[in-house]
């Protein structure tokens, strides 16, 4: 049954309950209010004027600095950003806990899973020399800079797009996963693509290289769709289930988590932008950027990167088998 049959049936029943209270009571016979359906908390029409279109003032962004050989695990440089983690007992790093496939909590055990929390347990492995020495932050999009730069968690691992903006605000490693950014609509819709969707309400994270995107997109009647910011990727599921937006885009890793959850979904189109994911840490700590780096390269090399996502995404063709370094 839609949604829309739902809520005729509902408007239904209200229309026949209020004439059998007129028919009861001397009471005047009342309007019938539709019901609301509510939005996810801070929701919000995007408006002013777009954001620039992607900034490739750095060159290519994917290019990250050289790695150095990992030491082994607990024996870290004297000084080093390493040490103090060992120091502390602990790698503390912020993810998602409701992105399906890539951060979210498996709702059998509770316990969080996925592919960037795999990554993030491989690094606590490569440090402390245990993949369970990990305390996870929990944090939306929009804050995963900010908690990098107060000192919050050592590194992000949460889907994060590796773009010339974000490497001027923090460091961002090589790419450890090749995402695409595209749209899922329910299979009933006639939407195929960006071209179908000019004016109409397109949902998207806040926080997101996904906003920009969208912003600079046109449909065939030359308009701009209408965007719908929401804090967590999981807000954009609620408002396509609860019909209030049309389409919602963001990486394709993610929009298969959606129509996993949902079998009336389906990720439709052509890739509207590449979205290559990166470990971020803060500024300035360059000898962690280069051991993340160098963590990586073993992993892809081993063929850790490539069993993790076959596990979880279940794409190992988007694992890069090479990089660039410079500097």
């Amino acid at each position: 049954m839609t949604a829309g049959r739902r809520v005729g049936r509902r408007s239904a029943l209200l229309v026949l309950l209020v004439a059998l209270v007129a028919g009861c009571s001397s009471a005047a016979p009342t309007t019938p209010v539709e019901p609301v359906r509510p939005v996810p908390a801070g929701t919000t029409v995007v408006t002013g004027p777009a954001t620039a279109a992607r900034d490739t003032s750095c060159g290519d962004p994917r290019v990250s600095l050289t790695p150095t050989p990992p030491p082994p695990p607990g024996a870290m440089p004297a000084g080093s950003t390493m040490a103090a983690i060992v120091a502390r007992g602990a790698l503390i790093v912020g993810v998602d806990q409701a992105t399906v496939p890539l951060s979210y909590r498996d709702p059998r055990t509770g316990e969080l899973t996925g592919l960037d929390v795999a990554v993030a347990r491989e690094m606590a492995r490569a440090i402390l020399g245990d993949p369970s020495r990990v305390r996870f932050r929990i944090e939306s999009s929009a804050q995963r800079i900010p908690n990098l730069l107060d000192g919050s968690v050592d590194m992000v691992v949460q889907a994060m797009t590796i773009t010339c903006e974000r490497k001027r605000q923090v460091g961002m490693s090589a790419v450890y996963y090749e995402a695409a950014q595209r749209l899922v609509v329910p299979r009933t819709s006639p939407v195929t693509g960006i071209a179908d969707l000019g004016g109409r309400p397109v949902c998207a994270p806040l926080g997101t290289t996904s906003i920009a995107t969208l912003q600079n997109s046109r449909g065939a009647n030359g308009r701009p769709p209408t965007v719908v910011g929401v804090p967590e990727n999981s807000d954009c599921l609620v408002l396509l289930q609860q019909e209030q937006v049309d389409a919602a885009t963001t990486d394709d890793a993610i929009l298969t988590g959606f129509a996993l959850e949902d079998r009336r979904l389906e990720v439709r189109g052509a890739a509207l932008d590449a979205e290559p994911y990166g470990i971020a840490v803060a500024p300035g700590r360059t000898d962690l950027l280069r051991f993340v780096n160098g963590t990586l390269d073993r992993m892809r090399a081993d063929g850790t990167l490539a069993a993790i996502a076959t596990a979880t995404v279940g794409n190992a063709a988007a694992v890069p088998t090479a990089v660039t370094y410079a500097g």
